[in-house]
């Protein structure tokens, strides 16, 4: 099969690549940066898909007989106009526009996000939203779209990855790595706070395998995409700093770590923009949030990684790297816990 993955050489983008790759399939990258050296991408398609027009003739000349979209504006950092995400509402109907000219394309999987609903809120329905950020806001309207134009004789899914964690993760996981490796990162109160999230392994067989499941199990339907069993946050990162051979995280009390966020929030206040640890971030790290995955599991059965050794893989990846940058940007920032962010 021809895949075209749209984001390409984002961190879901590049393990998704790779699954589909040692599976066989042809695999082609649509993205508006180049394609990363390590990966040795030679098929990529330099094309940001707020441009409808190129975007709709890098799909007729590629041919693909599917499409993974992955490509979007991620980060929580607008806060005033939703048309900041405009990559994800008008790029998606641009898309949806692209796939109606291309007569090759039979199946195409839409990239949603667990923060249609906010933190927390296990919605009862898979078009129930209430988001607390644009970017939520956002994505909401991404489903909505795709619902509302329903691809014609296009079989589509929409799917809805939790926080993805491992090898290849932003510099913002990169600064938590950071803070566990140097000792100093602490954990917010004793709850062990169970969450639904996804090795990145395991989220690419996901996708590969909703790329080959029978219509009738996917079509017009929308998943979580995440591992099983919800992982303790605690014992995720207690496992991080024993296979990295740092020191044992410490607990800070509930009532301390809120005065610290609160304290992150004035000087948030004073500096115009978010401070690293505040109550947001304190929110996010303490709510808890567990989805029911039976109906992606049925489709997409066992997954291939066990968390012990997605644990030791993103360990290796993070010593890897050496410590330059990403320890010169967590200098600035305080020893806060984790914010999950999707």
């Amino acid at each position: 099969m021809r895949v075209m993955i749209t984001g390409s050489s984002g961190f879901i983008g590049g393990w998704v690549w790779k699954r589909l790759a040692e599976q066989g399939h042809e695999v082609i990258g649509l993205d508006k940066a180049g394609p990363p050296e390590e990966f040795g991408r030679e098929k990529t398609c330099i094309c940001d898909i707020l441009d409808g027009k190129r975007l709709r003739s890098a799909i007729k000349e590629s041919q693909p007989d599917a499409v993974i979209h992955l490509a979007a504006r991620v980060d929580l950092d607008e806060k005033h106009e939703i048309r900041g995400y405009a990559a994800n509402i008008d790029g998606v109907r641009n898309l949806l526009d692209s796939v109606r000219q291309a007569p090759s394309v039979r199946r195409v999987i839409y990239t949603s996000s667990q923060l249609v609903c906010k933190v927390g809120h296990v919605p009862k329905s898979m078009e129930e939203y209430c988001p607390d950020t644009l970017y939520g806001e956002s994505k909401a309207l991404t489903e909505q779209i795709v619902r509302q134009a329903d691809g014609g004789t296009v079989e589509w899914c929409l799917v809805r990855p939790t926080t993805v964690w491992g090898p290849g993760m932003s510099a913002h996981y990169q600064q938590m790595l950071d803070l566990v490796s140097r000792g100093v990162f602490f954990h917010c109160g004793s709850g062990k706070l169970h969450k639904s999230y996804g090795y990145a392994g395991n989220i690419a067989h996901q996708y590969a395998t909703l790329l080959a499941a029978r219509p009738e199990a996917v079509h017009r339907q929308t998943f979580y995409l995440a591992d099983y069993e919800p992982l303790s946050l605690r014992d995720y990162l207690d496992s991080l700093a024993r296979e990295l051979g740092a020191k044992p995280i410490r607990t800070v009390p509930l009532p301390a770590a809120r005065t610290l966020a609160y304290l992150g929030d004035v000087m948030g206040a004073l500096r115009g923009r978010s401070f690293p640890f505040n109550s947001f971030r304190l929110r996010n790290i303490l709510t808890e949030y567990v989805f029911d995955l039976s109906r992606t599991r049925a489709v997409c059965g066992d997954l291939p990684i066990s968390f012990g050794s997605g644990v030791r893989a993103t360990a290796e990846w993070y010593r890897g790297l050496g410590r330059g940058g990403a320890v010169q940007s967590a200098r600035k920032a305080p020893a806060a816990g984790w914010n999950s962010r999707t």
